[in-house]
């Protein structure tokens, strides 16, 4: 897992492929954790997992987009 500190070292073009790849991912946990509840095949452990690696790409996902899009205060 990348450091929170390791940001401040890429590209702005890195932290764009990056970030596509984090929202791709997230996309993907999100529809394989709604199939697995729709199905009622979810084992619950299985599922807190996947909801926790989901939780941490969205922190990855909103720490770069914070650095991409800085708040500007009008």
């Amino acid at each position: 897992m990348n450091a929170p500190t390791d940001i401040s070292m890429k590209t702005d073009e890195v932290l764009r492929v990056e970030l596509e790849v984090f929202r791709r991912e997230h996309r993907e946990l999100d529809e394989a954790i709604r199939v697995m509840q729709e199905r009622g095949t979810a084992d619950q452990l299985m599922l807190q997992r996947l909801k926790k690696k989901k939780l941490r790409l969205k922190d990855k996902i909103a720490l770069i987009e914070d650095r991409l899009l800085p708040d500007i205060i009008a």
